[in-house]
């Protein structure tokens, strides 16, 4: 579903401009270096409205939290949950996940989570799925060595076209499963997310890492 455009969207992000990097391309490679207090570096792909951004860095403040969204619209909500809780260790970026390459240096980022992608779900667009291999290669070249991948869908086709693409990458799974809140809610959640739990959606997950040669 599109979302309807915000007539006081720029008045209300201008408001959070603080939380938002206008220029993140001047950060690359020297995102902890700006940020010494932060020990880790995470991104978060499609952050939508920030739910998930919010409270996972206020559960982790010496972790810098990167959000990355390309719909401003729905990114503004994110910056404002954030703001309003005086969240200090995250930034936004509106912008394409296919421009992480040009924002952040080889081996720069510790940790990348995709929350609930479109899953494209026809054969011929499967190149446009955030797991599919190009994608893959695409992280793996700014993921530190043993980064991590963490990945949550309610899609089961998308989950296990998920699963083959990491493990013939040669990717390393561990904690999958295919009913996340199976025995009640784990873990933080994004809006979407308490939207199934409460519909008794399962939830499918998985964390991949990936050894550098």
């Amino acid at each position: 579903m599109r979302m309807r455009k915000k007539t006081n969207l720029i008045p209300r992000m201008e408001r959070c401009s603080h939380v938002q990097i206008k220029d993140p391309a001047a950060l690359k490679g020297i995102w902890l270096k700006q940020n010494p207090q932060m020990s880790a570096l995470w991104l978060e792909l499609g952050c939508g409205k920030g739910r998930f951004t919010a409270e996972t860095a206020e559960q982790n403040p010496d972790v810098l939290l990167v959000g990355i969204e390309k719909v401003a619209d729905a990114m503004v909500v994110g910056m404002e949950r954030v703001c309003g809780k005086g969240i200090d260790n995250v930034r936004f970026i509106d912008t394409d996940v296919l421009a992480l390459p040009v924002l952040f240096e080889q081996d720069e980022v510790d940790r990348i989570f995709i929350n609930f992608c479109d899953p494209w779900p026809r054969s011929r667009d499967a190149k446009h799925r955030l797991t599919s291999p190009g994608f893959l290669e695409l992280y793996e070249s700014i993921l530190k060595p043993k980064g991590e991948i963490h990945f949550k869908t309610d899609n089961q086709p998308l989950f296990e076209y998920s699963v083959e693409v990491f493990e013939t990458g040669g990717w390393t799974l561990s904690e999958v499963t295919r009913d996340l809140h199976e025995k009640g809610a784990v873990g933080v959640m994004t809006d979407y997310e308490a939207k199934f739990y409460e519909q008794g959606v399962k939830i499918n997950r998985l964390v991949a890492k990936k050894e550098k040669r």
